[in-house]
């Protein structure tokens, strides 16, 4: 680093500093930059002029003082371990103000913020306060910036611009602007020693917006100098603010400057769109979108929905990347433009671009020679499946990795490969697709099935045409009782996001089904909620039963897991079941089916008949629910049956006589139809054809549920 050779006294500093107001046992966030200043007096080095800086600081704002200053690491975002005591500070920035936080850091009695990204030195009286036993967040509520603003602290630049990122990456994050998003990074901090997992969330640039973003704070930057009190100084300037004020400022003017640009729609991306015919049947819909890249955030996901859209009116839920979703973040969008494997004489083993499912879906990107060893450590195979490509993820624990069969794997004999990863993290936005059959009842019933698996059918494409076209004659009925939603999300943070931004529907939902791996030979099976013992529990575990195949029924999380598990979760109980076609006898560690999660899942493995079963069943499911009501009895004791011509002889007809008499003292208007059909062992419809019987004749009347 190269300071310009003007020589600043001691006490030209010292003059400097209080005539912009720092005051004996102020708070101050100060940033430096020696290249813009020069020299400090007395200095023989760099490194000294910061500590003579650092000295005439603490001389201002005396031992009641505190001073903090930007030692910025970004471990995580360059993928390296975080020791607070140990990683020389960065700063983020190419002005010398790492020099200037790397003599503050090691001053005695410093402390540090044990932030992996952006952490914070600071000395004085305040600093373990502000800095110690901070949440997981850089800018999030009661991150250390936040403390720091809410200190009344003082903001300090000597020779380095407002535009500066530092204070703009904070009030950007709390202000939510499109070219600014949080993000979960997660890597190794180490803690006494030892090296401990640690998940931090930071605000992160949209790089598309870039740009645009660097103009606007330079244009706010320049509009927000009144507030400053600046003396020259050096070659350059000392500026002072309160913080809260600029911070205030700040956030007003991006705030404005956030809404013009999504206005001017700059902020849209490119689409491409695949067609469907009207009414399309569900092999249809699944042959133009079983190889999309239908990743959670991606291109291939929002292509996949729009298609969707043509077939029943999807109102589209967009949640941006970095929106808080209850404890989740949604996550980056991710594009994968392609990634192979090569031999070093340049021989394509396997390419994205013949199947999605050959990279690790959200891998970071990669571009080099690996030998053998290194690649294998990254390369996934199927555990059962010797000739399959495997369904690897990692949303959130982020490495790069591809993937190919295990006998193409097998050949690989060479000593080093060249690995190419072409992949990018962007901005982006979560989409949800909901289709609202309204009933008379504003009560609701959802059905869920995720689109987020690229390269695969049964999981969970096959529920999605399935909800399509269960949706389609819900459409066509009159005057159901219920309201019924479908939803069509990526999976788990589809959901989180969907419940965590409508929580008023929640109350209403009575109940709820997913839906998926329905295109398979195996039988039904009906995994029951949380709860296991809610009246949808009993109603749809009777259809089934009743339905005449060999169909079963499973507590809640021993069948499938899915998105069922958000809507039982706590704080939510929605009682959703869910309905797929797995076996109830798994054997060789087929955890569902074999092809499950791999390359085989495929259009041959879900036929029309299997899907069009499904659907039938889920309307009768549906039937089920709309006629389960509760017989409320208008009569007192027991009825006498001979008077209104309802009796049954008990001599030649006893299990008659009994089944009618076991319906009539169970209505008590606490039961449903379904409920009393259970108890009865016999089915709904033999129930309802008594009550409808007793209902004609004035002794009960039907109530809702």
């Amino acid at each position: 680093m190269v300071v310009k050779e003007f020589v600043s006294s001691k006490s030209d500093l010292k003059q400097g500093l209080a005539g912009c107001g720092l005051r004996t046992g102020d708070v101050v966030f100060v940033q430096a930059s020696l290249p813009a200043i020069g020299q400090v007096e007395g200095a023989s080095s760099v490194e000294e002029s910061c500590r003579l800086l650092l000295e005439c600081l603490l001389e201002v704002i005396g031992s009641e003082g505190t001073l903090l200053t930007p030692a910025f690491t970004h471990s995580f975002d360059r993928y390296r371990a975080f020791d607070k005591e140990n990683t020389p500070a960065l700063a983020g920035h190419e002005d010398g103000q790492a020099e200037f936080a790397e003599v503050l850091r090691r001053y005695p009695g410093a402390i540090r913020s044990e932030d992996p990204i952006y952490s914070v030195a600071g000395v004085g009286l305040l600093s373990e306060k502000l800095l110690c036993g901070l949440p997981n967040t850089s800018f999030g509520p009661d991150s250390a910036f936040e403390r720091i603003l809410k200190a009344n602290a003082k903001v300090c630049l000597i020779g380095a611009a407002l535009e500066d990122p530092v204070l703009f990456d904070f009030v950007e994050g709390s202000a939510a602007v499109p070219w600014r998003y949080k993000k979960l990074f997660t890597g190794q901090v180490v803690r006494d020693g030892r090296m401990q997992r640690q998940g931090w969330i930071a605000s992160v640039q949209n790089e598309a917006l870039a740009g645009t973003a660097a103009e606007i704070r330079k244009r706010i930057a320049s509009e927000s100098r009144r507030c400053l009190q600046i003396r020259p100084f050096g070659t350059g300037e000392i500026a002072v603010a309160e913080m809260t004020n600029l911070c205030e400022l700040l956030s007003s003017e991006v705030s404005m400057a956030a809404g013009e640009l999504r206005s001017s729609g700059r902020e849209a991306g490119e689409r491409r769109d695949v067609q469907l015919p009207p009414s399309a049947s569900m092999s249809e819909m699944i042959s133009a979108l079983w190889r999309l890249p239908r990743d959670i955030v991606s291109d291939g996901y929002d292509t996949a929905m729009r298609a969707l859209a043509t077939q029943v009116p999807l109102e589209i839920h967009e949640y941006p990347t970095g929106t808080e979703c209850w404890t989740w973040l949604v996550p980056e969008k991710w594009t994968c433009r392609d990634a192979r494997l090569e031999t070093l004489d340049g021989r394509v083993l396997f390419s994205y671009r013949e199947n999605p499912l050959h990279c690790v879906s959200y891998s970071l990107p990669f571009d080099g020679v690996v030998k053998s060893d290194e690649l294998f450590n990254h390369l996934h195979t199927h555990p059962r499946l010797e000739d399959a490509i495997p369904f690897i993820f990692k949303y959130y624990e982020r490495d790069w990795g591809l993937c190919c069969s295990k006998n193409l794997k097998d050949s690989l004999t060479d000593g080093e490969y060249r690995v190419v990863i072409d992949s990018e993290f962007s901005f982006g936005t979560l989409k949800v697709g909901e289709c609202i059959a309204r009933g008379k009842s504003e009560k609701t019933f959802v059905f869920c099935a995720h689109l987020c698996h690229p390269g695969m059918v049964n999981d969970d494409l096959s529920g999605v045409v399935v909800g399509i076209k269960v949706m389609q004659e819900l459409l066509k009925r009159t005057d159901p009782r219920y309201t019924y939603r479908f939803v069509i999300l990526p999976e788990t943070i589809g959901s989180v996001a969907y419940l965590s931004h409508n929580e008023q529907l929640i109350p209403n939902m009575v109940g709820g089904l997913f839906l998926e791996m329905l295109g398979l030979d195996n039988p039904h099976a009906l995994q029951l909620s949380f709860d296991g013992n809610t009246e949808m529990d009993r109603c749809l575990s009777r259809v089934l039963s009743e339905s005449g195949e060999t169909g079963w029924i499973g507590a809640f999380r021993t069948v499938v897991g899915n998105d069922e598990r958000q809507f039982n979760g706590p704080g939510v109980r929605v009682p959703m079941l869910s309905l797929s076609r797995v076996l109830r006898e798994r054997s060789n560690g087929w955890p569902y089916y074999p092809e499950y999660h791999s390359s085989r899942d495929t259009p041959e493995l879900a036929s029309e008949a299997r899907l069009h079963e499904s659907c039938e069943l889920v309307l009768r499911m549906v039937d089920a629910i709309e006629t389960n009501e509760v017989p409320v009895n208008l009569f007192r004791g027991e009825v006498f049956c001979s008077r209104y011509g309802i009796h049954i002889d008990a001599y030649s007809n006893p299990e008659g006589n009994r089944a009618l008499f076991d319906v009539l003292f169970l209505v008590d208007g606490t039961r449903s139809v379904n409920e009393i059909a259970r108890m009865c062992g016999i089915s709904a419809e033999s129930v309802r054809s008594v009550l409808d019987e007793l209902s004609k004749r004035g002794l009960i009347a039907y109530a809702p549920l």
